[in-house]
């Protein structure tokens, strides 16, 4: 007995452990705790983007809330083994919840509580009594009639009074039954929907490489090469990946971006891309992508064609496809490499969109350096917004429009009060030149010349260090050929010792009266001067140790040599003299070449200004030369989202589930009425009462209704309301 007592007493404790645990498990507020921080952790999920490279989180964030971001898989937060986690106890939680409450609400559901005390009816809120006539068991079915008809679900219990056996009834009525119903649905609903999450996520993938020994592929090459053990069988249950195919090419193996690489999942069918069809906007958003597809089985041989739009998806054997984007597929371009280095010769290259080809860069008396150029983007359609650069800056005080400031100010959320003037501005070229220790900088050139507003058409050549930085333009003048070959002329010209006494000596003879001959030796020297200084002959050196030269260099060279008070006066001739001299040197560049002198027009004019501050910046384009496109041949790709899932019905009937719960919860109230009759003088006392799971207007009015419908009796009022059910 003692050794009982004993067991018992030790059991106890991890009894009441467990049975705390399941009560903490089952409870609505670890429920509602696990919920909110999956909400925090989607919201993080949805602001931080997902399975991008560890570089770009590096550049963006810092090294060290990079490193501190991927430790807690935030990079990855839908599969991260935390969040699968969390999910998977919130579908525990949910489950014992609606495992202990509904037989109770069930039960309930079946209960017509007709048992009630009559001395209980007293203390509702809602209460009633009256004569009726007839005795108690017809007053009874009368009233039950009644309530059947107005879609009530009634009992009768026949009981003892003090008249005598069985003269009493009580009459038991209930609706609004769904209300309950509506609790276990939105209930249910969270683990259906929860258990379709985890059934579609990565957990399936996740168990594969945990248990099945599969592990992201971070190399490259071609896909036939990838081993086993970066690959999923056509069996797996469920993924989610692209797929890339280019225009009469296929593609049978899915991509699975994983935040460490990838995996490749086979597909039971490959896809053939017949013809990708793709309509803009007029803002150069696209309006339509389309794919014409053959669908290949690969056990049987079947072909099947389809044809895949946005929102329009393909299935087969179970394998949704959509169309998710595009892509190129391996252009082919031409581009013309333009030197900046005085001395250095132009050559043509030919590559592919997203190819890479070498080359070495010549440097005069240096070390020859290896170069790679590596292809990135074909761009046919550039539509930029031209109309803010004209757009007023200041508002006239002398025209005050009311009514155009208040529509400025009144309408949609998205709309502007800037003008848009859109403009298709050309085809472009993306690429990548890496030095031999692989740093590399990414450029953007378009192959049109661009009018931006002043009427000087420009070449615009991109460039940037990094995908975290804007790009920043050089703008090279196109010359009335439509080329930028007389600036890159000018360009070599100017680095010319020999042509630049020519062009100071051209200057001189036509800004000089042959009157005033005492002139030609200064104004000669100071236009040698100015051009040596805009060469970068003089002694100054930039930051990266080359000379500096360029606008920079005249204005460091006017506060060096020439008193505060005259230099405003000096530089506007120094600064005509060299606009002068340059145009000078530009026809005599064009000469050499066989040109046409440049006609004295407007157009001249706005070609040499541009020129001079072209000029001013190229020396500080960091790279020895540009990639002008010339030639292109465009293959489209189309990215296709394959996904098999599973558990897509479950969260839909999960849904289904919690529409149902919501709306049964908010809009149906669950009534229940009582009527207790006894034998009276001249019929029968009939006291009335009516709860509900909550108190409203509503509930008020239906309440006087039923009582003037069936006893005819106005409601008493109580200054306490509600009472035991």
């Amino acid at each position: 007995m003692s050794d009982n007592s004993s067991d018992a007493s030790l059991a106890s404790p991890r009894a009441q452990a467990s049975r705390a645990a399941l009560e903490l498990l089952a409870s609505m507020r670890f429920a509602i705790s696990l919920l909110t921080v999956i909400c925090i952790a989607s919201v993080i999920g949805t602001v931080l983007k997902q399975h991008e490279p560890v570089g770009n989180y590096v550049n963006q964030f810092g090294p060290f809330w990079a490193q501190l971001f991927l430790s807690l898989k935030l990079n990855a937060v839908y599969s991260a083994w935390w969040f699968l986690l969390i999910l998977a106890f919130l579908v525990v939680s949910t489950s014992l919840c609606v495992a202990r409450h509904a037989p109770k609400y069930l039960a309930d559901l079946r209960s017509y509580k007709e048992n009630i005390r009559e001395q209980s009816l007293k203390a509702f809120g809602h209460r009633a009594q009256a004569q009726v006539p007839g005795d108690t068991a017809q007053a009874a079915q009368r009233l039950g009639q009644q309530l059947v008809s107005g879609g009530w679900k009634v009992r009768l219990q026949q009981r003892d009074t003090q008249a005598g056996p069985g003269t009493g009834w009580m009459l038991a009525a209930k609706a609004g039954a769904a209300n309950k119903l509506g609790y276990i649905a939105a209930h249910s609903a969270i683990v259906l929907i929860c258990l379709g999450g985890l059934f579609d996520g990565d957990l399936i993938v996740r168990a594969q490489m945990w248990l099945g020994g599969k592990t992201p592929y971070t190399g490259g090459g071609l896909i036939s090469d990838v081993p086993e053990q970066h690959r999923l069988s056509v069996s797996n249950p469920t993924f989610r990946g692209n797929l890339l195919v280019t225009e009469g090419g296929t593609a049978g193996t899915a991509i699975l971006t994983q935040s460490d690489g990838v995996l490749l999942q086979e597909l039971p069918f490959a896809v053939e891309l017949k013809k990708f069809i793709v309509e803009y906007y007029s803002t150069g958003m696209p309006k339509l992508f389309a794919s014409e597809v053959v669908i290949h089985d690969k056990a049987t041989g079947e072909q099947l064609e389809k044809r895949i739009e946005v929102n329009h998806p393909a299935s087969y054997r179970g394998i949704e496809i959509y169309q998710s984007s595009f892509d190129d597929g391996g252009s082919s371009v031409k581009l013309q490499a333009v030197p900046f280095e005085a001395g250095a010769k132009g050559f043509e290259v030919d590559g592919v969109i997203g190819g890479s080809s070498g080359f070495t860069r010549q440097r005069p008396g240096g070390k020859d350096e290896a170069l790679t150029l590596e292809f990135t983007q074909l761009r046919t359609i550039n539509v930029e917004n031209f109309g803010a650069a004209n757009a007023p800056g200041a508002t006239d005080v002398r025209k005050v429009d009311l009514k155009q400031a208040i529509d400025e100010r009144l309408g949609a959320a998205h709309k502007t009060v800037a003008k848009k003037e859109l403009r298709n501005i050309g085809p472009s070229i993306g690429y990548k030149l890496r030095d031999a220790s692989g740093q590399a900088r990414e450029f953007q050139n378009y192959m049109l010349p661009v009018d931006t507003g002043d009427g000087q058409p420009v070449f615009l050549l991109g460039v940037r260090d990094s995908q975290a930085e804007p790009m920043r333009y050089l703008r090279v003048p196109a010359d009335p050929e439509g080329t930028m070959e007389t600036f890159m002329r000018l360009r070599a010209a100017l680095q010319d010792g020999g042509l630049r006494e020519k062009a100071a000596r051209a200057y001189v003879a036509k800004a000089v009266d042959a009157s005033r001959t005492e002139l030609t030796g200064p104004l000669a020297q100071s236009a040698t001067k100015a051009l040596e200084l805009f060469a970068g002959q003089g002694e100054r050196k930039g930051a990266d140790g080359r000379p500096l030269g360029g606008l920079q260099a005249i204005s460091d060279f006017m506060e060096a040599n020439v008193p505060a008070a005259e230099r405003e006066r000096a530089g506007e001739v120094l600064v005509r003299i060299l606009n002068g001299v340059l145009f000078e040197l530009a026809q005599l560049a064009r000469t050499q070449a066989g040109q046409a002198p440049l006609a004295a027009s407007d157009q001249t004019q706005a070609f040499m200004t541009q020129a001079v501050f072209s000029l001013s910046d190229a020396q500080f384009y960091p790279a020895p030369m540009a990639f002008m496109l010339q030639d292109f041949k465009q293959v489209q790709a189309s990215v296709f989202q394959v996904a098999r899932a599973p558990g897509k019905n479950v969260v839909y009937l999960g849904c289904l589930f919690l529409i149902i719960g919501v709306f049964a919860m908010l809009y149906v109230r669950d009534r229940r009425l009582w009527i207790w009759l006894t034998p009276a003088e001249g019929g029968s006392h009939a006291e009335m009462a009516l709860s509900t799971n909550r108190k409203t207007l509503d509930g008020d009015r239906e309440f006087a209704m039923l009582a003037s419908k069936l006893i005819g009796a106005e409601p008493l009022h109580k200054k306490t309301p509600g009472g035991p059910a």
